[in-house]
């Protein structure tokens, strides 16, 4: 029988305590490179298109600019996006692959009213956050408890702080006969409800409320209605195509001397194009991200708002909207929670309910168990199209 010596098996033990020690570092490094999945649903294509498109972009871009800089405790962050085709049906089942199949720690989106209000179920079914990109305050109200969804949050301003700060600036100027102008959809039905529940807070006095489909083509009767009121302003709340053809319509019918106001929903450059000059002098509730060069330097989103145009227009040549700007902060909120809770659904969770502070595209983020939105009318700068641009209105 051979024996070994004490010298050969101490130098055999120490190889072997020596690989299982690499071996356990290995294994710790691949865990710690392992993504964190987060999932997007956005309208990438459809009639929302021109809202999804600049979303995907920003939160693509994103998230490569957190994972240039290590990710998120050293994991790279792994965007699915979807796209709901500007279709419930769509986005209900792309959200459920998403949090079911997928098992991604967040959804960032929708980016419709409409079609969030169809999904946000799913988000409490799963126990998923959800950041919507998309405006109304039903979103994050529960009317049954009163309270926001316990896993839904939002970004955008909500209708109703774009209501406030309408009727606070016409208020300012003595514009108080005013009509109304709005949609059949959840959008529109949202602001439309807001406009009027509001309007005796602010002392407006609505003489004409008026309707149209999301298809629809020509809205001269309904402003032919309008005009024959004659009322100081009249209040748009639409997004798509047919707030450029209200537009196209207003003008046409030379009615500019009765002051015309969009919803935040407007707040795309693009939407000046497809007016060609029929939207010169229309005025619209938007956030800093809108026109961040006009920013005075002291302003608290000039340095975020200004960084995220540079980053946005090199990176795709092409302008800024204030939807891509939706995106971005729902990204980085969502990169802001997992820094803090890890992958865990529901520290994610507790961790988005308790951000503070965080200065975005859109304004400055206040969450709490008690607010999903984050913000205040403060969020909203009134702005003005002049020239065939952006302008802070007077």
């Amino acid at each position: 029988m051979k024996f070994f010596s004490a010298k050969t098996i101490s130098f055999v033990a120490a190889f072997f305590i020596l690989t299982l020690v690499f071996s356990s570092c290995e294994k710790k490094e691949e865990a710690a490179m392992e993504p964190y999945k987060i999932g997007a649903v956005f309208a990438v294509t459809g009639g929302a298109s021109f809202l999804g498109d600049p979303e995907k972009k920003s939160a693509e871009m994103v998230v490569e600019q957190i994972n240039a800089k290590g990710g998120v405790n050293g994991h790279p962050l792994e965007l699915i996006v979807m796209d709901t085709e500007t279709n419930p049906t769509k986005a209900t089942l792309a959200v459920k692959k998403l949090m079911t199949q997928e098992n991604v720690l967040a959804v960032v989106g929708p980016t419709a009213s409409g079609i969030t209000l169809a999904v946000l179920p799913l988000a409490e079914q799963n126990q998923t956050a959800m950041v919507s990109c998309a405006a109304s305050y039903k979103i994050v109200h529960n009317a049954a408890t009163g309270k926001p969804y316990p896993w839904v949050f939002k970004v955008p301003q909500t209708d109703t702080m774009a209501v406030e700060a309408i009727f606070s600036y016409m208020k300012s100027k003595g514009w108080t006969n005013i009509a109304v102008l709005s949609v059949t959809s959840g959008f529109g039905a949202s602001g439309r409800s807001e406009l009027l529940r509001l309007a005796p807070e602010y002392g407006m006095n609505i003489v004409g409320d008026e309707k149209y489909g999301p298809k629809d083509t020509d809205m001269t009767v309904q402003l032919t209605k309008i005009k024959s009121l004659k009322p100081q302003a009249i209040i748009n709340w639409s997004v798509g195509p047919v707030q450029v053809t209200v537009v196209r319509n207003w003008k046409d019918l030379g009615m500019d001397n009765i002051k015309f106001f969009q919803s935040h929903g407007f707040g795309s450059p693009k939407n000046i194009e497809l007016a060609a000059g029929a939207a010169e002098g229309v005025y619209l509730p938007a956030g800093a991200v809108l026109a961040p060069e006009l920013l005075p330097d002291d302003h608290v989103q000039a340095e975020v708002t200004k960084a995220y145009k540079t980053s946005y227009t090199e990176k795709y040549n092409e302008q800024i909207s204030t939807f891509g700007g939706h995106a971005s902060d729902a990204v980085l909120l969502v990169a802001k929670a997992l820094e803090t809770a890890g992958p865990d659904k529901a520290k994610v969770r507790d961790a988005l309910e308790n951000i503070q502070g965080f200065v975005g595209q859109h304004g400055v983020f206040n969450f709490s168990a008690d607010d999903h939105n984050g913000l205040d009318k403060s969020a909203f700068t009134m702005w003005k199209v002049q020239n065939g641009a952006w302008a802070l209105a007077e």
